[in-house]
């Protein structure tokens, strides 16, 4: 498999530990194996480990101390920590006691917080990892990032359609159920088909919950589950000077990758053109901001806008700094930058920008047309917000 050097970059000082969290496949392990090769790991996915670590934590602690100082001079991996939520109370007294450093790993803290286990008291900093980014990638093709998605296993593989179907059947629905995260496993699999249909849409939690047989409160738990094990993000309405014309309740859902929300809403991309192509190429591009917002250290908000006439800007970033509308088309008219424009006069952000398939940027009154890929470049440039 090609090798892909990925953007996180985890620098410890002396004594400090970190979380690494993020989706399974996305590369944790690969990455981590990769930039720290001299670490003592600890993988609970081996059953043996698991059980055994399981019944008696303080087997981990002595473990440790038994090490040579030249291999605990480097971070103690744990992949898959909140598989042994006990254990983090052996990692607290020997981050205390003996100044040693961590990385523990995972896919979701929302177990380790609903058993109310020890999450180190701020000892540990935070990081996350995401699907593949555009500077990541050599020869990029936005195609194939559509519709293969860009786990990076799955964006190489040219069978990517079963990687996709054994991905959400064994792992996404399976692991919710087998970490115990909700016990009502027929809605929860009807609420992930009927949460297919609504996908980058305004979420109606009632029309869900019909769907699903269970009550709107439910509903919106199951949807948390999803962001909390980072298989989602959530998407609030931009609420600076909300007039009674702007929508400032019903938020978006995205699920954390492309491809993987290609095959829930059995969706196929054949061309650059089209509305399946153009929802595709928004969840794309909203891939790429909460990726740069992370690996950059930015921190920025990420938004949208609408009003109850139907005007619409897709983001919102930095607190309205600037605003991003996404067109999959390679020609604008003006009805495509009325919302902007719309949008512009009221908020004036520092930057109104439309992405879109054109071959040249221009601009139009006080909005800038980028092609996506200049778009790209200059995100990552730091040019766009920094």
């Amino acid at each position: 498999m090609e090798i892909i050097d990925r953007l996180l970059k985890i620098d410890l000082p002396p004594a400090q530990s970190a979380f690494l969290w993020g989706p399974r496949k996305t590369g944790k392990t690969t990455y981590l194996k990769k930039e720290f090769p001299k670490s003592l790991v600890y993988d609970f996915l081996k059953t043996d480990l698991f059980i055994e670590l399981s019944k008696q934590p303080s087997l981990f602690r002595e473990q440790i101390l038994a090490q040579p100082d030249r291999i605990l001079e480097h971070p103690v991996i744990l992949d898959e920590a909140q598989k042994i939520p006990q254990i983090l109370d052996e990692v607290h007294w020997l981050i205390e006691n003996k100044k040693l450093k961590f990385i523990l790993c995972g896919s979701s803290a929302r177990k380790l917080k609903r058993g109310r286990a020890n999450l180190l008291g701020g000892r540990a900093w935070r990081y996350e990892m995401f699907p593949l980014s555009w500077p990541e990638i050599k020869n990029f093709s936005l195609m194939r990032a559509l519709t293969h998605g860009l786990i990076p296993l799955h964006y190489i593989q040219d069978r990517y359609d079963r990687s996709l179907k054994a991905y959400v059947q064994d792992y996404l629905k399976e692991e919710v159920f087998a970490e115990g995260l909700t016990r009502n496993i027929p809605a929860f699999s009807r609420f992930f088909d009927a949460m297919g249909y609504s996908h980058g849409q305004l979420i109606n939690h009632s029309n869900i919950a019909r769907e699903c047989g269970v009550d709107s409160k439910t509903v919106k738990e199951y949807f948390q589950i999803l962001i909390d094990t980072l298989l989602g993000t959530r998407v609030e309405p931009f609420k600076r000077r909300q007039g009674r014309q702007i929508i400032s309740k019903a938020s978006k859902f995205y699920l954390f990758d492309v491809g993987i929300a290609g095959f829930i809403t059995r969706r196929r991309i054949h061309e650059k053109k089209g509305p399946m192509f153009g929802q595709a190429f928004e969840h794309f591009i909203l891939m790429q901001l909460l990726a740069h917002s992370s690996y950059q250290e930015l921190g920025y908000s990420i938004n949208f806008w609408r009003t109850k006439t139907g005007l619409e800007v897709d983001f919102i970033i930095g607190s309205g700094e600037v605003a991003v509308e996404v067109k999959g088309t390679n020609r604008l008219d003006l009805k495509d930058m009325k919302p902007l424009l719309a949008f512009t006069e009221e908020y004036s952000p520092r930057m109104s920008i439309i992405v879109c398939n054109e071959k040249a940027r221009r601009v139009h009154g006080k909005v800038l047309v980028l092609p996506w890929r200049e778009f790209l470049d200059e995100l990552w440039e730091g040019k766009i917000i920094s």
